[in-house]
């Protein structure tokens, strides 16, 4: 964190007092959110007089409102800026410019291909489309691609090296590439990044990050250089990504969702965040000389898990480059922007379980000098996403056994309130997905991208279920990673395994026999203790008791097959494929293989 802050000048995209009262708004919309379901729990929860268990339920059920209660809110304005305005990106991001899309292209930017033992013909495949569309619009002269390799196995660094080789004799003439692999990878990604910018950094003007599995199309590589060098003022401008059709049902299902939920949600967060937008790590452009200055991530001290090179840079990176004083942006728009999904329930695990504890790290984070405050309120948030489900689990405990901690006189709680705060609990919970859902239904068109309006709702109301039977399944996942990371234990940086394959029972039972255990203990214990409840557990045991056979079923290839054939799932890239993937092969653009 070297150097002057720079403040640019230019003149601001958005009023500084329009944006200060959206998020006095927001925040009193969340607070009051909050404390009238807290106050509807106490009720509820008050029938026979509060004591010790029901103040631990009221703190558990605390922590895990924030994430439901912001997400209801963000579904809410992102809803209404859909419905009721004629261009919703323009009432959140006039930033953008939509008149620059002709613009001529300017700065010299560095494209970062980041991989770490990553099979090499899957890489070259994202690359040739992106590097040949780019050579074809004329802006070659102002880019280069790196293939910046932490890869430690010596068999694909070699297949690395040839394709580099390769893509080099092919493009080079015309659009530069270059290969460099570090032996060691210190600092994971972030290092990786890091390298470069103290290698090549002062060279360029702009460095768009991608991953291994990124996919972006030309035009929306050069969208993306159009508007940062259009406003010295934006720092870090973020894409929203979305992902590729796949034969995999567990992505194919998942990404289905997450397409669901995420318009609504990231134009409502836009809407309130404004310059403290998030960085997700890949599909971004960053303005390089701020980021080699000012974004330079710490080294926490220790020994523990938590301790040492930061595992999530990304939000680390967007605050520091937020308090230097410039712009971190999203662009809420579908748009040419890719990423691959894990294909099963225990990639989707490792995956999440390395964000956990790069989270966890944020809590060293968040006393840094000079950070703004909606950028502390999205470290928190950050770990809260995480610690939700310790406490919802210990929820789940607290009011399954608490005839067993403290003998309560009289009614233990308000059935009728109690239907009602799940209800409200739920529907917060879903709402931004139910806001695109609406939207997409009354759109003229939008539900035929997806497969038509009733293959769109039995799709919906099919992840639906998958929703509710991963939900637990991570909660419980998450809970014994962070009781693990409390002791030492870490996960460190691994290569994520990206092609369909399918889980074999072994490797299922070897990492969800907790969950199954979980599962089963809680059904004997309704079937035992409280034959009466054993409805109400059905949403608690049940997907546990299922784990197993859910992460072999949800990973076979040709449970995928069906959902394509009945057209379920189907995402608007499988109904009309891009005509950026021309070149990645008919199959892989229709069917993920």
């Amino acid at each position: 964190m070297t150097g002057p802050v720079i403040q640019p000048h230019c003149d601001p995209v958005d009023m500084p007092q329009k944006m200060a009262w959206r998020r006095i708004v927001f925040a009193l919309l969340v607070t009051a959110s909050v404390a009238a379901m807290l106050g509807l729990m106490a009720y509820t929860l008050g029938a026979g007089g509060l004591d010790i268990v029901d103040g631990l339920m009221l703190a558990c059920f605390a922590v895990t409102l924030p994430w439901s209660v912001i997400g209801f809110w963000n579904a809410v304005i992102g809803f209404a800026l859909m419905r009721f305005t004629g261009d919703p990106l323009a009432r959140v991001a006039s930033w953008a410019g939509h008149d620059r899309r002709d613009a001529a292209i300017t700065g010299h930017t560095a494209i970062l291909v980041c991989t770490r033992n990553e099979e090499a013909a899957r890489l070259r495949r994202n690359l040739v489309e992106m590097i040949a569309g780019l050579i074809a619009s004329g802006a070659a002269p102002h880019l280069h691609v790196f293939l910046l390799s932490d890869t430690d196995r010596p068999d694909i660094a070699a297949a690395e090296a040839e394709m580099a080789t390769e893509l080099e004799a092919r493009f080079g003439a015309t659009l530069p590439i270059t290969y460099r692999r570090r032996s060691t990878n210190p600092g994971f990604k972030a290092g990786n990044i890091r390298d470069f910018c103290e290698r090549w950094g002062t060279g360029f003007t702009f460095a768009l990050v991608l991953d291994a599995d990124s996919v972006m199309s030309p035009a929306a590589i050069l969208r993306l250089i159009r508007v940062i060098s259009a406003n010295p003022r934006l720092g870090i401008v973020q894409s929203l990504v979305v992902g590729r059709p796949s034969l995999s049902p567990f992505a194919r299902v998942f990404q289905f969702g997450m397409r669901l939920g995420m318009r609504s949600y990231t134009l409502g967060s836009a809407f309130w965040q404004g310059d403290c937008g998030p960085y997700w790590g890949h599909n971004a452009i960053i303005r390089l000389k701020p980021f080699i200055d000012h974004c330079v991530l710490p080294v926490l001290p220790g020994d523990g898990p938590l301790s040492g090179h930061i595992l999530s840079h990304d939000q680390v990176e967007a605050v520091l480059m937020r308090r230097a004083g410039y712009d971190v942006r999203v662009l809420p728009d579908e748009d040419g922007s890719w990423e691959e999904n894990p294909p099963t329930l225990l990639e989707f695990i490792r995956r999440d379980l390395r964000w956990c504890q790069g989270n966890m790290q944020y809590w060293r984070l968040l006393t840094l000098p000079g950070l703004r405050a909606v950028s502390r309120c999205q470290l928190a948030l950050a770990i809260l996403m995480f610690i939700g489900s310790p406490a919802w689990m210990l929820l789940v405990a607290l009011a399954t056994f608490r005839g067993l901690l403290i003998e309560t006189p009289g009614p233990v709680f308000r059935p009728e309130t109690g239907l009602l705060l799940f209800f409200l609990a739920m529907g917060m919970t879903f709402a931004p997905k139910i806001a695109s859902i609406l939207d997409i239904l009354v759109r003229p068109g939008a539900a035929a991208g997806f497969g038509g309006a009733l293959r769109f709702l039995a799709s919906a109301v099919l992840e639906t279920l998958f929703f509710v039977i991963l939900a637990p399944i991570m909660a419980v996942a998450h809970t014994v990673f962070l009781g693990g990371l409390a002791v030492g234990r870490a996960i460190g940086w691994t290569a994520p395994v990206r092609e369909d394959h399918r889980v074999t029972l072994g490797a299922a039972a070897q990492r969800l026999w907790v969950q199954t255990l979980a599962g089963l203990g809680l059904l004997a214990w309704f079937a035992i203790m409280a034959p009466g409840a054993l409805g109400y557990g059905i949403p608690f045991f049940a997907p546990l008791v299922l784990a197993i056979p859910f992460a072999m079923l949800s990973a076979r290839p040709e449970v995928g097959a069906v959902l394509r054939r009945l057209g379920l799932a189907t995402i608007p890239e499988e109904v009309a494929p891009p005509a950026a993937w021309t070149l990645l092969g008919t199959a892989d653009a229709t069917d993920g293989a």
